[in-house]
């Protein structure tokens, strides 16, 4: 048991981006466990205490020191105009592993073709400073509203546009809208509080968090592959096998063979393995990672 009192406040974001937060820190080997009656997550940790806020609001609790580091979108940084440390990026998000886009988008049948024809129309969204950042880059004067939510809706009700976020585009096509542009891109964030940084205890320990964090995200796209080799078809394999460094090459009690072993894109591997069987490899075996570290 750890003598050390220091606590960690870390915010975790409540709302679209939890279960995939609460997934990837358990391949950085956090346990969180979310009751729904309560805002404090238990954490496998004892240095750490955690706070669920929505992402809106998170970047603003963090500048404000009521937590030293939290989990939050690029895009509510930037609409909140926080001043924090932005410690690292986090590319996940609630489906998909890339970065979500928030897109102007209109009815299927308006008339609007770009941002220049939202002169003196109506918007609404809930990245209200963003969007009229966005116009202002555009020299657009257009009234932008803020919106509580279901913004897809008020498209059809009498708003011009929309200013939406989305990661596949099927909620704008299931709508009848359409995509005029996109307003700007976000990825996930992991972001200090400016004096928690400068605490060298607190600054370890949100570094060895982000570390964690990274290596289990950069292992979701990757798998293991070992396989047994014989020497005279080394060459072959090798010549075929992407690495990230270098394979690593094993000798076997059997003189005449080598274990052959390395880390690939997953998405890859469908077109690997059939080639890697030609060139001579056996008992080939794929296995799926939980973090990866440079």
């Amino acid at each position: 048991m750890s003598l050390n009192k220091q606590k960690l406040k870390l915010g975790l974001p409540k709302g679209s981006l939890q279960e995939a937060t609460v997934r990837m820190f358990r391949k950085a080997g956090f346990y969180v466990g979310i009751s729904e009656r309560s805002y404090f997550p238990s954490i496998d940790d004892e240095e750490i205490e955690c706070i669920l806020f929505r992402a809106q609001e998170m970047s603003r609790y963090v500048e404000d020191g009521i937590l030293d580091v939290g989990i939050t979108g690029n895009d509510w940084i930037l609409e909140n105009g926080s001043s924090v440390v932005r410690v690292a990026e986090l590319i996940y998000a609630k489906q998909s592993m890339r970065p979500v886009r928030w897109v102007l988008a209109v009815p299927e049948d308006s008339k609007i073709k770009s941002v220049k024809d939202l002169k003196g129309k109506s918007i609404a969204t809930e990245l209200v400073n963003v969007t009229k950042g966005y116009l202002k880059k555009n020299k657009v004067k257009a009234n932008v509203e803020f919106s509580w939510g279901a913004t897809e809706v008020k498209a059809k009700v009498g708003v011009d546009a929309i200013v939406e976020v989305t990661e596949t585009g099927s909620s704008l096509r299931a709508n009848k809208l359409r995509e005029v542009c996109t307003v700007c891109e976000s990825t996930t964030q992991l972001i200090a509080n400016r004096a928690s940084w400068l605490n060298p205890w607190k600054r370890s320990k949100i570094e060895n968090l982000a570390m964690l964090l990274k290596g289990a995200i950069l292992a979701e796209e990757k798998v293991g592959l070992k396989m047994n080799v014989a020497r005279r078809d080394l060459k072959s394999v090798l010549a075929i096998l992407p690495a990230m460094k270098k394979p690593t090459i094993a000798n076997l009690t059997d003189p005449d063979w080598v274990d052959v072993e390395t880390i690939i894109d997953e998405k890859t591997v469908k077109y690997l393995i059939p080639r890697l069987k030609a060139a001579g490899a056996q008992g080939i075996i794929e296995y799926p990672l939980n973090k990866v570290i440079y």
